[in-house]
C-alpha cells in the first residue's frame, strides 16, 4: 500500500468518478483505475460499486476510507512539522439532533482549525438519520438524547449497530417559547399551562415513531400540533403563533436565539445529553478536538460534565 493510492482513494470518493479524479490528480484514468484495484486486491475488499452513471464506496470502502483519513491525517501532521509539503484539507462531520451548544463547537472547530482549506459538514437531522450516518461513516460523531422513555429502544438500536452512547451531560427539561409569549409571565410551568397552545415538533420522516421524537413526552395528547424539519422554523413559529417546544433549556444568543426563552418544566423527567461514536473506528485528532470545545460550551451553559 502507498500513500499515494490513499490520496487517490479519496479523492475518487470525492468526485464520484474515476475520470474526474483522474482529472483532478493529473494522471490518466487506467493509471488511476489500475491502482485502484491493486489496493482493493492487497487487501482482499470491494472498495466501490462501478456503475454507469459512476462510482459509489462499498460498506467495505466506507470503512476502509475512514481507516485511511486517520493514516493520511498522521502523514499530515508530519509534513506540517517538518515543513515538507502542503497542509492537507481538513475533512470532519458531526450529525445531531437540534441543539445550539451542537452548532456552536462546529463553528469554534472551524475558526479553530478549518485553515485555508477544509471540508466539514454538520447535519441537524432527523434521529434515526443520526444513528445511520455514524454507522455508515458519514458523520464521526453524533448528537442525541436518552430518557427513562426512550432509553431501552434506543440502546438497542445503538448496539445493533455497533455504535456507543457517551453521556456528556443531564439536564431538566425546559419549555421554549417567544419573548412575547403570555407563558413567560409564569417562572416554571406545568403541563396543564400548555394546554391551549400550539406544540411543535421536530418531524422524524418515515420512522416517526415515538421513540425517535426529539422532545420528551411525545405520546401525549395535544389539540395543537405543527411538525417542523429545521430549528431556525421552529423558533419562527414559536415566535408568530405564539407555540412551544420542550427540550433541554439552552439557548445561544450567539446563534440569533434572542428572541427564545426557555422556562422550567415540572415534571419528573430528565435528559442525558451525549455524543454517539462508531465502536470499529479509531476517534480522529479532529472529532476529540470537537468533543472538547463540545464540553466548553456545555459547560458555559451552567451543566457540569459527566
Amino acid at each position: 500500500m502507498r500513500i499515494q493510492q490513499l490520496e487517490y482513494l479519496e479523492k475518487i470518493a470525492e468526485t464520484g468518478s474515476i475520470n474526474e479524479a483522474a482529472k483532478q490528480l493529473f494522471i490518466s484514468q487506467p493509471s488511476l483505475s489500475q491502482a485502484m484495484k491493486e489496493l482493493e486486491k492487497e487487501y482482499g475488499v470491494q472498495l466501490f460499486y462501478r456503475s454507469k452513471v459512476g462510482i459509489t464506496l462499498t460498506d467495505a470502502g466506507r470503512e476502509f476510507i475512514n481507516y485511511s483519513r486517520g493514516v493520511l491525517d498522521q502523514v499530515n501532521l508530519l509534513n506540517e512539522h517538518f515543513g515538507q509539503d502542503k497542509v492537507r484539507k481538513q475533512i470532519f462531520s458531526v450529525s445531531a439532533q437540534h441543539y445550539a451548544f451542537v452548532v456552536n463547537a462546529f463553528v469554534e472547530l472551524v475558526k479553530e482549525i478549518g485553515g485555508d482549506e477544509y471540508q466539514f459538514t454538520l447535519r441537524e437531522t432527523q434521529t434515526q438519520t443520526v444513528l445511520s450516518d455514524i454507522q455508515t461513516f458519514k458523520s464521526e460523531i453524533g448528537v442525541i438524547y436518552l430518557n427513562k422513555f426512550n432509553e431501552t429502544v434506543m440502546r438497542r438500536l445503538i448496539a445493533e449497530k455497533d455504535l456507543e452512547f457517551v453521556p456528556l451531560f443531564e439536564a431538566q427539561p425546559h419549555v421554549f417559547v417567544g419573548r412575547d409569549n403570555p407563558l413567560t409571565k409564569k417562572k416554571r410551568l406545568k403541563l396543564a399551562d400548555l394546554a391551549d397552545y400550539t406544540y411543535l415538533s421536530y418531524e422524524q420522516g418515515d420512522t416517526n415513531s415515538f421513540y425517535f421524537s426529539e422532545e420528551i413526552l411525545s405520546t401525549l395528547h395535544r389539540k395543537k400540533h405543527i411538525q417542523i424539519s429545521d430549528r431556525a422554523t421552529i423558533f419562527n413559529l414559536m415566535v408568530g403563533l405564539d407555540g412551544y417546544t420542550i427540550s433541554s433549556g439552552i439557548i445561544s444568543s450567539d446563534l440569533n436565539d434572542e428572541k427564545i426563552v426557555a422556562i422550567p418544566l415540572d415534571i419528573d423527567d430528565s435528559m442525558t445529553l451525549g455524543y454517539l461514536h462508531h465502536k470499529k473506528i479509531e476517534m480522529s485528532s479532529t472529532a476529540a478536538r470537537y468533543l472538547e470545545l463540545l464540553k466548553e460550551h456545555i459547560r458555559n451553559y451552567g451543566f457540569k460534565i459527566f
